[in-house]
């Protein structure tokens, strides 16, 4: 494979071609992982986790693909200066949820929102696309002769089904060749022709597609959430309760808890405590056993019913807290599994 000499994350952009397969055994390593977007997964049931993720950047276009193996929540965060779409990759497999709308197989998510929250039950497989804000007006000004994604009043599209499948169809084809011919995706004319065609279905699909509209209590949800998650980032690296919860996000705990059970599938503080539960085990693992102490660690993330915690943690992670912290120091669970034109230390390096 070609050097690389363009680094997604950095602002000059020198080469448009790249490629890489990992797999991800930590769930906090999950943020830097997706190219244009920051995503934080927080498994919701007991398992060894296992992310596996291929992604490609062609000349313009972007594109992935992954699976994930437990059940889980999920927050996106998408980075300015792209648009892109997603979906599930099969077409009998289980629906999942968007901002608390449910998604089936066939249908594309339209990113609207800066941050937005799936869920999904075991084995989720799934995949995106996307494109530089221009170049997607342009390419839906060539198609449908106007910016329609500025008059789509809807987050989720069900396309016709005959051009979804074609798409899904598409996707997979190109990543079963980055997986099986690499090589073949250097040729600039092969990347040019599937550029084309996967850009003119994704237009396609949405171009023609039924809406499924958003009610005005979901939109309100959606502010409200946006408030929730301000505030989170805020104050990242302390306890938060629920009155300030309330206060921060300006309504009643009521509404508070109907938009958390519409986006997230739980009530606000059991979200709050799994956030802070992975938070927990990611500082236990990278605690000195020396000289860190269980309490003082699981206390810092507002924990204060130890023994509650060690029910809850054990349940979630399958091992007590003290177990945690005592096993020794590892490497970074993320491994190529196969070649890859971004160099490893600009992964690793990312990823923490």
């Amino acid at each position: 494979m070609s050097s690389v000499l363009w680094y997604p994350n950095e602002a000059r952009s020198i080469q448009v071609f790249w490629m890489r397969t990992i797999r991800i055994e930590d769930p906090l390593l999950s943020p830097s992982a997706i190219q244009g977007c920051e995503v934080n997964l927080f498994p919701t049931k007991r398992g060894e986790f296992e992310l596996k993720m291929e992604q490609i950047g062609l000349d313009r276009l972007w594109m992935s693909r992954y699976e994930v193996n437990l059940p889980q929540v999920n927050r996106i965060a998408v980075r300015p200066g792209r648009r892109s779409i997603g979906f599930l990759t099969q077409l009998d497999g289980a629906p999942m949820q968007h901002c608390g709308v449910d998604v089936a197989p066939g249908d594309i998510i339209i990113d609207k929102l800066d941050v937005s929250h799936q869920r999904s039950d075991a084995n989720h497989r799934y995949a995106s696309m996307s494109l530089t804000e221009d170049d997607l007006s342009a390419t839906l000004a060539t198609v449908v002769g106007s910016d329609l994604l500025e008059k789509l009043t809807t987050r989720v599209v069900r396309p016709h089904p005959e051009l979804m499948s074609r798409l899904l169809k598409m996707h997979q084809t190109v990543g079963d060749l980055a997986q099986t011919t690499p090589d073949a995706l250097e040729s600039p004319e092969l990347r040019r022709g599937v550029e084309e065609q996967l850009s003119h279905l994704m237009v396609r699909c949405l171009a023609e597609g039924a809406g499924i509209e958003i009610t005005s209590n979901r939109q309100r949800h959606d502010a409200i959430i946006a408030r929730l998650e301000d505030h989170l980032a805020e104050n990242s690296d302390r306890a938060v309760y629920l009155t300030e919860l309330c206060a921060a996000t300006r309504v009643s705990e009521r509404t508070l808890r109907s938009a958390c059970e519409e986006h997230l599938g739980m009530a606000p503080m059991r979200y709050l405590a799994l956030r802070r539960m992975h938070m927990v085990r990611r500082a236990l693992l990278r605690a000195d056993a020396s000289t860190a102490t269980v309490t003082r660690i699981v206390t810092d993330y507002g924990f204060w019913e130890l023994g509650r915690f060690s029910v809850a943690y054990r349940t979630l992670f399958g091992e007590l807290p003290s177990q945690t912290l005592r096993r020794p120091a590892q490497d970074p669970d993320l491994h190529l599994i196969r070649p890859t034109t971004l160099p490893t230390e600009v992964i690793v390096g990312r990823l923490h």
